[in-house]
């Protein structure tokens, strides 16, 4: 049985409704081009990892393609291929699955969809392609785990989450990676790709009748999940700052300051969002790019920017600069931020940041691909129909005294978690500050 809402008839006409396995489908109809966009995700991210089997939420959607349902690796590539298809997938903290582009006309779209289907509903995870991915991964990771913009990411999220899973490596560990067996990837498949945790995003040239029967088939096969559903455990604030300064023999030290920011549903997000665009994610007219880039010449690149997840996700600020100017620079950026938080944006900047976010939206959603993915986002974290219609309105009603008040009580300048890679100073010598 399905249960049916109205469409929402806003910037874009989503169609939401429930399919008789139990996951969301999203639905735009598109008749421009012979086309079909379709995607299924699931709450299985890299933060649905443990500290011994991290890696394993990555291998097992990497490998979803890699034999299925009595369908070779080979033979799902070739069937792709003889179509014309395209298949994709997502994999980040929160949410992985994966996704087909392929003509509308009956039979390209039956064979794409028929792949989709078996791949997430029984992927045979071979051994022997597990062995030759793990060689693979290994080797990548090895090698790195001596850059330094590896290195400073690695210590800034072990820092900023500490025992929470979003302090984990995505692709895993070298040790974790190595143990990992055809049976941790069937016992994680079963568990975070379940029917009703599903969310299917549709976009293309079919209608509202055929898009229910492609859900349908897409997710009736699914595992059906054993007692609750995933979770994420809240992430714990920092009660001081941390700082770490790491050797290392690269010309240019790479610097992360930040700390958890704001979640996908957080009710700061678009002040936050606006007022980011003014300090740091704005480009050439950032308010972090002209005091290091422009007016001191101490970085060759220069921003900020959060990264709004299920949980707390992270407000970072990031640039790369000569060692030797790399203390000069970090007090500079510290002293950019603290005045923001405490003063919020000029006048000038929030009307200049309002008209480039309102003015470029379009190009947002002037795309199949670019729809699809805000469908995609809408239905996983289970924001408005009208999101997308909000986002321009809410942008053009803040006012700088919300985004003053917003970082205030999102970010904190006196405990941030600060990392150095090849900034001339030992760890030991800058433990903290």
């Amino acid at each position: 049985m399905l249960v049916a809402a109205a469409p929402a008839w806003a910037i874009l006409p989503i169609q939401q409704w429930q399919a008789a396995s139990g996951a969301r489908v999203y639905f735009v109809e598109n008749r421009d081009l012979p086309m079909l966009d379709v995607s299924v995700e699931f709450p299985a991210g890299a933060g649905y990892d443990q500290p011994a089997k991290s890696g394993v939420a990555g291998m097992a959607q990497r490998m979803l393609t890699s034999g299925a349902d009595g369908m070779s690796e080979d033979e799902v590539a070739r069937r792709i291929a003889d179509i014309g298809a395209q298949l994709g997938g997502r994999f980040d903290p929160d949410r992985a699955g994966l996704s087909v582009r392929t003509l509308s006309s009956a039979r390209e779209r039956k064979q794409a969809l028929d792949i989709l289907a078996r791949s997430l509903r029984a992927p045979s995870f071979p051994a022997e392609v597990l062995e030759r991915e793990k060689v693979r991964l290994i080797g990548s990771l090895k090698e790195a785990d001596t850059k330094p913009d590896t290195i400073v990411s690695r210590t800034f999220y072990r820092l900023a989450y500490g025992e929470h899973p979003y302090a984990l490596r995505p692709s895993g560990e070298v040790d974790s990676v190595k143990g990992l067996t055809r049976e941790d990837l069937l016992a994680f498949h079963r568990r975070h790709y379940a029917a009703r945790n599903a969310v299917v995003a549709m976009i293309g040239d079919v209608t509202r009748a055929e898009a229910e029967a492609i859900a349908e088939e897409l997710t009736r096969g699914l595992p059906r999940a054993d007692g609750q559903g995933p979770g994420l455990p809240p992430v714990t604030p920092l009660t001081q700052p941390v700082t770490r300064m790491l050797p290392h023999h690269a010309a240019q030290a790479h610097i992360l300051i930040g700390a958890p920011g704001m979640s996908r549903l957080d009710p700061d997000y678009i002040p936050l969002f606006v007022g980011n665009f003014v300090l740091g994610g704005g480009g050439f007219t950032s308010r972090i790019y002209e005091e290091i880039r422009q007016k001191r010449g101490l970085a060759y690149s220069a921003a900020s920017y959060f990264y709004p997840l299920e949980r707390e996700g992270p407000f970072v600020i990031s640039l790369q600069t000569q060692r030797d100017q790399a203390a000069q620079a970090l007090e500079v950026t510290r002293q950019t931020l603290a005045q923001f938080v405490k003063e919020g944006p000029t006048a000038d900047e929030l009307d200049a940041a309002k008209r480039n976010i309102v003015g470029g939206f379009p190009l947002r959603i002037d795309s199949n691909r670019k729809i699809h993915e805000y469908l995609a986002m809408i239905g996983f974290y289970r924001l408005s129909l009208t999101y997308l219609e909000d986002f321009v309105q809410q942008v053009e009603r803040v006012s700088a005294t919300d985004i003053r008040d917003a970082f205030r009580r999102r970010i904190d300048p006196s405990r941030m978690v600060t990392v150095v890679v090849a900034g001339g100073e030992s760890e030991k010598s800058a433990e903290a500050r």
